[in-house]
Order: structure tokens, then C-alpha cells, then sequence
């Protein structure tokens, strides 16, 4: 009789345990994103005041537009290491979810096929074939949930390739776009520059 009490109780502490620790984990990622979006913010600040400075510096077109060009890289470099950044800390917190997930499912299914056994014990003769039934219902419903637990890795996986491949992209498109840019910014500051000489002479 003693022992029934002392399953529950051990459930509900295990359920506690559980709730705090999602709690923590939430609450962990949080924090991090909280911490990353002030370092983002402060280091802003901190090159926007540099980029004031160096702005009221310039002498004329050309240089404005090569001061231009030279942002857009590295910008696109700290916007792509901010995305990755925040997917690293929430992936970070699913993947302890997951885990807990996992370790709740365990022995959820430890909990149920020990009541089977136990039932199977205490059944009358002639429930053999119920008793197969439940078991063979307990199996199917741990190979289903392995399977999607697999699926559900593979579909992370896919993503963390996704993202990598797409910041890559990006970089190398803004590194075509500055070039470009660069490029046509040094012709027009060329072709102004012959205007001026010509005009001079006359």
C-alpha cells in the first residue's frame, strides 16, 4: 500500500525537477540574448561615434563613397555573426529540451512497461493475449517516437546547414556588391575629375 503513495510522490518530484529545469533553460537563453544584444548595441554606439568622426573628415565625393563601400562588408559580416549568434543560443536551449524531453519520455515509458509487467503477474489466466497487446502497443509507440526524435535531428541538422550556407552566400554577394560599387563609384569619380581638367583648360 506504501508503495503506490511513494510512486506518486516520486512522479510529481520528477515532474518539478523537469518544470524547474525547462524554467532554467528558458530562462538561460534568455539571458544570453539579452547579454549579446547589449554587447551588439554597445559595440554600435561605439562605431557610430567612430564613423561621425571619420565622416566629417572627408574631403570629397570619392572618398564618401569609398568610406561607404568599406561599411557595407563588414556590416554584413556582423549581421550574418548576430543571425548565427542568436540560432546558436536557441538552438542551444531546444537542444536541452530536447534532452529533457528525451529523459521524461524514458521514463515514462519505464513507468508504463513496469505497470504492464505488473499487470501481466496479477492477470487472471486467459489475459495473456491483452497483456501482448499492451506490450506490442508500448513497442510500436517507442519505434514511432524514436523515429520522429530522428527526423527531428536530421531536420536540425538540415537547417544548421542551411544557415551556414546561406551566410556564405550573403557574404560573397556583398563582397561582389561592394566591388561593384567601388568600381563604378571610382569611375564616375574619375570621369568628374577629366571634367573638371577639360573645363580648367577652357
Amino acid at each position: 500500500m506504501s508503495a503506490i503513495p511513494q510512486q506518486i510522490l516520486d512522479r510529481q518530484k520528477s515532474a518539478i525537477n523537469t518544470f524547474v529545469a525547462v524554467q532554467g533553460s528558458i530562462f538561460g537563453g534568455f539571458e544570453k540574448l539579452v547579454d549579446l544584444n547589449m554587447k551588439v548595441i554597445k559595440a554600435s554606439l561605439g562605431e557610430a561615434a567612430e564613423h561621425s568622426q571619420q565622416v566629417s573628415e572627408l574631403k570629397d565625393p570619392q572618398e564618401a563613397v569609398a568610406f561607404v563601400s568599406s561599411l557595407a562588408q563588414p556590416n554584413a559580416e556582423k549581421a550574418v555573426a548576430y543571425t548565427k549568434n542568436v540560432y546558436d543560443i536557441l538552438s542551444s536551449v531546444s537542444n536541452e529540451l530536447i534532452k529533457l524531453t528525451e529523459t521524461q519520455v524514458a521514463e515514462g515509458q519505464q513507468h508504463i512497461a513496469e505497470t504492464i509487467d505488473q499487470l501481466a503477474k496479477n492477470a487472471p489466466t486467459g489475459s495473456e493475449s491483452a497483456v501482448a497487446l499492451l506490450k506490442s502497443s508500448l513497442a510500436t509507440a517507442n519505434t514511432a517516437y524514436d523515429s520522429l526524435n530522428k527526423a527531428a535531428k536530421q531536420a536540425v541538422e538540415v537547417a544548421e546547414g542551411n544557415l551556414t550556407a546561406a551566410a556564405n552566400a550573403t557574404i560573397k554577394a556583398t563582397e561582389s556588391a561592394t566591388a561593384a560599387t567601388t568600381a563604378a563609384a571610382n569611375n564616375v569619380a574619375n570621369a568628374a575629375k577629366t571634367a573638371t581638367r577639360a573645363a580648367g583648360r577652357n
